[in-house]
């Protein structure tokens, strides 16, 4: 029997469906699955012959959260100029701690990498220099194996209270939280309030269409990979979003025409 909650937002999925065609793509609004949408031209980048219709749609929301995460709020100059940095990922194989992977790594950095088990080799193949499984005691602690501090640890999961994350930060090291909760929301404001080094800090992405031309050229010229884990075309469209709801996937879900 199929659980309400998936009913409900298959009837979401399936409402937003059949009014698509009018569609309008923002940050907040969200996207859509149709043949034809309407988005802000500030907003879009052409897609190079040598990035897929898949890669294209795989890539937007995740990578430029990643982006902005990584570039601004962990301070970590993408070119490699910057000082040496600890970064820890939490989730990391999911669809943004994957793009914060492998954008750290064009960094100077050393990456923490934590997630299931069975997906180490491919955190490795996205070139975390250290991986560790959630459910073992180092994992679930974050302390890392070499006992090093972090700079920024990033949080792309929930339920992660702050006394786990503040013995393992530097002397200025700071939380990024992509998934913060209204609690989050006001511990951080509390911290910056009493002047505290260590903090957790909720992002809030605001999409530039500048920093999607830069991911986008990143991915054409093979130095940032889009992970697909399964297509489906727009008839099964139902099996796409069960699949996302169970949050097995590694990579990218692509609905197709």
């Amino acid at each position: 029997m199929i659980d309400k909650v998936f009913q409900r937002k298959r009837r979401g999925l399936v409402e937003a469906y059949e009014t698509l065609f009018g569609v309008h793509c923002a940050l907040y609004s969200g996207g859509g699955l149709a043949e034809f949408a309407v988005a802000k031209e500030t907003l879009t980048v052409p897609r190079p012959p040598e990035v897929s219709a898949a890669e294209g749609a795989g890539s937007p929301i995740a990578s430029l959260t990643a982006h902005v995460t990584l570039a601004q709020s962990a301070g970590v100059k993408l070119d490699g100029s910057g000082p040496r940095k600890n970064i820890r990922i939490t989730a990391a194989s999911s669809g943004i701690g994957q793009f914060a992977v492998q954008l750290a790594k064009l960094g100077n950095t050393h990456v923490t990498a934590t997630h299931r088990a069975h997906n180490m080799d491919f955190l490795k193949s996205l070139g975390a220099d250290e991986i560790l499984d959630y459910k073992t005691p180092e994992g679930s602690s974050l302390k890392s194996v070499s006992e090093q501090k972090y700079d920024a640890i990033i949080q792309c999961t929930t339920g992660i209270p702050w006394f786990t994350f503040e013995p393992n930060l530097s002397a200025n090291g700071n939380v990024i939280d992509l998934t913060p909760s209204s609690g989050a929301l006001v511990s951080s404001l509390l911290k910056k309030l009493a002047f505290f080094k260590k903090q957790p800090v909720p992002l809030l992405l605001a999409a530039k269409g500048e920093n999607l031309d830069y991911l986008v050229k990143l991915v054409k010229e093979g130095k940032l990979k889009i992970v697909i884990d399964s297509k489906y075309p727009r008839s099964k469209v139902e099996d796409a979003w069960a699949k996302s709801i169970d949050s097995h996937a590694t990579g990218k879900i692509i609905v197709e025409p």
